[in-house]
């Protein structure tokens, strides 16, 4: 296969049952043929990620979902001595990583127009319980406050919002179960929604019309 433009990344064929998580820890332990071999296992799902952030960034004009897949791939070969887990800190890294792209480029749209035209998302995956949209910096910031608090919802929020993960497949992916999973998600939300509101009078004044 042919390599990942500008990363020197190489995909290598790969056999349907190869094992994400041993090909993870043979990259942390320094195997260099590991991350080929990793890639076109993941690269669908990177691609899907890169794609549902995207459609949520107004201000990504005329990038691809695979302009974010190789941006995020710069940044992981850059990172050194990595201990890799499993295909849930695999997933929820690079969702961070791809995000850490779209905050990097709002915080300098925002840098240049004084907060004109930032970037928002919507806090909410499920469609039968829509909320406002809110700004991606003050999302990605309160994130990063969540997982020092409480680090397992933070890590639902990044596979379930970002990933795109089912409840299903965060439960498998993180080893719990989808109650556990539902648990997460509804607390993650609320905390989120609660730090999100004390800046934003737009989302007080929803969450007191909806209650």
């Amino acid at each position: 296969m042919q390599p990942l433009a500008g990363t020197g990344l190489q995909f290598t064929e790969v056999t349907p049952k190869a094992d994400l998580t041993g090909l993870l820890q043979a990259w942390s332990r320094g195997d260099a043929q590991a991350l080929g071999q990793l890639a076109p296992l993941v690269h669908r799902q990177l691609r899907e990620m890169a794609r549902r952030m995207l459609a949520e960034e107004r201000g990504a004009v005329g990038w691809q979902p695979t302009d974010l897949v190789h941006e995020m791939y710069l940044r992981l070969l850059d990172w050194r001595l990595v201990h890799w887990q499993n295909r849930a800190h695999f997933f929820s890294t690079t969702a961070r990583m791809m995000r850490r792209v779209l905050v990097d480029m709002a915080r300098a749209r925002r840098a240049a127009k004084r907060g004109l035209g930032m970037a928002a998302v919507p806090l909410d995956a499920d469609p039968a319980a829509p909320l406002p949209r809110v700004d991606v910096v003050a999302l990605d910031d309160a994130l990063h406050a969540l997982s020092a608090l409480e680090p397992r919802p933070a890590q639902v929020v990044e596979l379930r919002f970002f990933g795109g993960f089912t409840v299903e497949e965060t439960a498998e992916a993180l080893g719990v179960s989808a109650r556990t999973v539902i648990n997460d998600w509804n607390t993650a939300r609320a905390w989120l929604y609660r730090e999100l509101s004390k800046g934003t009078p737009g989302l007080r004044g929803a969450r007191a019309g909806s209650a």
